[in-house]
């Protein structure tokens, strides 16, 4: 069965489309795509993609004209450098802001915008690019988060088919179904509880969300591209780094997160995934589609402490967001364009001299992998390794505990043999963290009646998950 058919999910496992770590490497995917004006992604050549939003403003009708002023000046900012550093193709993000959703107008206005000066620039100066629609989802507004009605789910969905008219040629998402219980098992170290949030309620929701995502990417001719679990692992890393909770956890959720962002694909995905999924070398080694990712890049965002193997296997490089604001040499989004640029030329060029590609991909994998629970899982031996593990699982409940109990094994076995470095206060959780994985049960209908038993008072509504009330 092809690794990318719908079909699959709930029947059999799924057949890698990445087997052999010759053939895993950046810049090539076994399913390139074609979009915008001259843009292939996965074809041999790394693309930068560049993200940006506004400084501190608050969006509201009395600064919108200051609002768009700002995006006007990012978007000809960047594509200007874009074309002086002469890039093979620009990739764009704007991730709208809430207002933006809410106010589905105003996120299709900005998009217009930004798509205009894109055209104009490919009109004039032969620029390749493509711009990526990321509406932020906002129905955790309420609490509990009601996930498939009222004014929050409208918004987004008018704005999902507004995406294409105004200009768009990808459509992506950073999604939060089943956030609101995975926090809580993140917070409090509870494995059980971070599966069943992951595991059992967000895959529910990512093919109700996707499937009305790609049905509106069908209707207006634009690419579904994918999706991220930032507010899960991204969440987990960041709190790691913080010292909140154990690098090996953050680790776990890295790796826990793959089944629930498999089924974007599975719906009718077919990338580039988004740029903060770390999960991506897994969704590029399972369903063959291209994959964007963030390092050392994006600290203009956040910390990590996966800087350079996170670009191991990439196929855009992006910044992951870096607000409007004035440097020494330029505004930030242009510097970081630049940035960009001169990562993706050292991998281009790299990727032309005989095993050039496969060296310098070990170069970033090796600089990271034995430093941190969080690099060791990203090496790309490993994905592949663990990628075929949680393909082989039927149902994404499966699939999230064959993660989980995989990686623990794995963490073991490599801080065993001096692999990667554990934490000295650390080490007693993988043992505890063990048992816990070991202990889930095989029977998916088993585990949410023990965990709906467990989290009745929870603040979240099982029925907005297709569960009974």
């Amino acid at each position: 069965m092809s690794a990318a058919s719908p079909q699959a999910s709930g029947t059999t496992g799924l057949v890698p489309a990445i087997r052999s770590l010759d053939q895993f490497i950046y810049g090539h995917a076994p399913k390139p795509i074609a979009c915008g004006r001259g843009v292939v992604i996965g074809d041999g050549t790394v693309v930068p993609e560049l993200n940006f939003t506004l400084p501190p403003l608050d969006v509201n009708v009395d600064t919108w004209p200051t609002v768009r002023a700002q995006y006007s000046e990012m978007i000809e900012g960047v594509c200007k450098r874009a074309v002086e550093l002469e890039v093979p193709a620009l990739l764009v993000e704007f991730e709208t802001l809430p207002p933006m959703t809410v106010n589905p107008e105003w996120g299709a206005e900005i998009t217009a915008l930004l798509a205009e000066t894109m055209a104009r620039y490919h009109e004039r100066h032969g620029l390749r690019s493509a711009l990526r629609l990321t509406p932020n989802d906002t129905r955790d507004h309420v609490r509990p988060p009601v996930m498939r009605s009222g004014m929050y789910w409208d918004g987004m969905v008018k704005l999902f088919r507004m995406a294409g008219p105004s200009g768009a040629d990808l459509l992506a998402i950073e999604s939060t179904g089943g956030k609101e219980i995975h926090d809580e098992g993140l917070m409090n170290a509870d494995l059980e509880t971070m599966v069943y949030g992951i595991g059992v309620l967000a895959p529910r929701d990512m093919k109700f969300l996707w499937t009305e995502m790609v049905a509106a990417c069908r209707e207006t001719n634009i690419v579904p591209s994918g999706d991220t679990a930032c507010g899960f692992a991204n969440t987990a890393m960041v709190l790691a780094e913080q010292r909140m909770i154990p690098r090996v956890l953050a680790a776990v959720a890295r790796v826990a997160a793959v089944p629930r962002s498999l089924v974007a694909y599975e719906v009718g995905a077919i990338g580039p995934s988004k740029d903060c999924a770390y999960e991506g070398p897994y969704m590029k080694a399972i369903m063959g589609v291209p994959i964007s990712m963030e390092g050392r890049s994006a600290a203009c965002a956040h910390l990590s402490a996966v800087g350079n193997i996170a670009q191991a296997v990439c196929d855009c490089w992006s910044n992951e967001s870096v607000q409007n604001v004035r440097l020494l040499s330029a505004n930030a989004p242009t510097v970081s364009l630049e940035q960009l640029a001169y990562d993706c030329r050292l991998l281009n060029v790299a990727a032309k001299t005989p095993q050039g590609a496969t060296q310098m991909r070990d170069w970033l994998t090796e600089s990271d992998a034995a430093l941190d629970p969080q690099a060791y899982v990203l090496r790309p031996d490993v994905v592949l390794r663990l990628a075929a593990a949680i393909a082989a699982e039927p149902t994404p409940y499966l699939r999230t505990r064959r993660a989980v109990q995989a990686t623990l094994q794995d963490i073991a076995d490599a801080a065993a043999k001096n692999e990667v470095k554990i934490p000295a206060n650390e080490t007693r959780w993988i043992d505890r963290f063990r048992k816990v994985a070991e202990a889930l049960p095989e029977d998916e209908d088993e585990f949410i009646t023990e965990m709906r038993s467990r989290l009745a008072d929870a603040p979240y509504l099982p029925q907005e998950y297709g569960l009974s009330a």
